[in-house]
């Protein structure tokens, strides 16, 4: 697969990818190499990347827990700590192997100690190759609320490695579809029905899939870098979905990132349709495909009271008003929309009726 050059770097897949490393690495002067890693990625992943950079550097591996409760600024201090202790410095390259809480907070933490420092992001999981380390942007949540401390800050590159997608459990693997299926929805309806019937997809091809939703997803940044404009599209499904994934961070049972944009697409689909920017149709293809995919999570009315109270906090509102990104038909989008409390009720009302199918 071709490289893809994004806003002052590129990504590079599979073995390009460690070539383009290795000679980065060869070219520049870097004191020490810092290497992000969480549990799971130190234990499945590490060795192999290890094995294929060459380089005479000083490497310092440096783990953190994987999961999103992880992501937050107490981990940026003790991260800005440990960097600190280990003789980091402005000449130091930090390299970020793991999911999307890794790649956040990863780039995070390089584009703020010592005013800067270059990082390259190398995602493991189908959620960061597709989304989380594509784009430039990094943050951390501010207790519940998603993403709300950050950055848009470009890394030296980025190498997505298929062959880390063998390390992932199923569920993990879904939650990164979410972005794939909104990549489609947003601006693609052709790349959208290549997922119609999941059961005839030749997963020897998946790679070219992945390099297409990043192909999607960078065109939009290319066109739009600090999200002024367009690149709020890629917003959809996420204004309910990120108040539904933080509400679910306080309960027993959370939900993966990509397990709650799913819910948010189907709601904010309902949000188009009702809004007569999408047909029933549409909308009926729309919700019968993620609920065939993800299944309907049970959701209260206190949930959804909840859910309610956090949108007031999401940090794509302006002006002290929510702002959705709506779809405009399938493969288009339409940003910047606000809807009714009494609509947003109603799309829950028709989730939660909604049958399995």
């Amino acid at each position: 697969m071709q490289s893809i050059l994004s806003t002052g770097y590129s990504v590079h897949f599979n073995s390009d990818g460690y070539a383009a490393l290795n000679t980065y690495l060869k070219s520049t002067a870097h004191s020490t190499i810092f290497i992000l890693v969480d549990t799971n990625t130190n234990d499945f992943c590490s060795s192999k990347f290890l094995s294929n950079i060459a380089t005479e550097n000083r490497i310092e591996i440096i783990e953190i827990e994987p999961s999103e409760e992880t992501k937050n600024i107490e981990t940026c201090v003790e991260l800005w700590s440990a960097l600190s202790d280990l003789g980091a410095d402005r000449k130091s390259l930090l390299l970020n192997l793991g999911g999307g809480v890794v790649t956040d907070i990863g780039g995070f933490v390089a584009a703020t100690f010592k005013r800067g420092i270059s990082f390259i992001n190398i995602p493991t999981s189908l959620l960061s190759m597709v989304d989380a380390a594509i784009g430039s942007k990094n943050g951390v949540d501010l207790g519940n609320l998603k993403n709300q401390i950050g950055t848009i800050t470009s890394p030296q590159m980025v190498i997505i490695d298929t062959d880390f997608l063998e390390t992932l459990p199923q569920n993990q693997m879904r939650s990164g579809l979410a972005e794939m299926l909104k990549h489609g929805l947003i601006a693609n309806h052709h790349y959208w029905d290549k997922f119609q019937d999941l059961a005839k997809i030749d997963y020897a091809d998946f790679d070219s899939l992945i390099a297409e939703s990043v192909e999607i997803k960078n065109n939009i940044v290319l066109q739009d870098p600090t999200e002024e404009g367009m690149r709020k599209a890629l917003n959809f499904g996420h204004t309910l979905g990120h108040a539904i994934e933080s509400h679910f961070m306080s309960k027993e049972t959370t939900l993966l990132h990509g397990e709650a944009i799913a819910i948010g697409m189907v709601l904010e689909s309902f949000l188009s349709f009702q809004l007569n920017f999408l047909s029933k149709t549409e909308y009926l293809e729309i919700k019968n495909q993620i609920l065939a995919i993800f299944g309907r999570v049970e959701i209260s009315q206190s949930d959804i009271t909840e859910v309610l109270n956090l949108l007031k906090h999401d940090k794509k509102n302006e002006y002290g008003k929510v702002k959705f990104a709506l779809l405009d038909g399938i493969g288009n989008a339409k940003i910047d929309q606000e809807v009714d409390n009494e609509i947003i009720i109603a799309s829950f009302d028709d989730y939660k009726n909604s049958l399995f199918i």
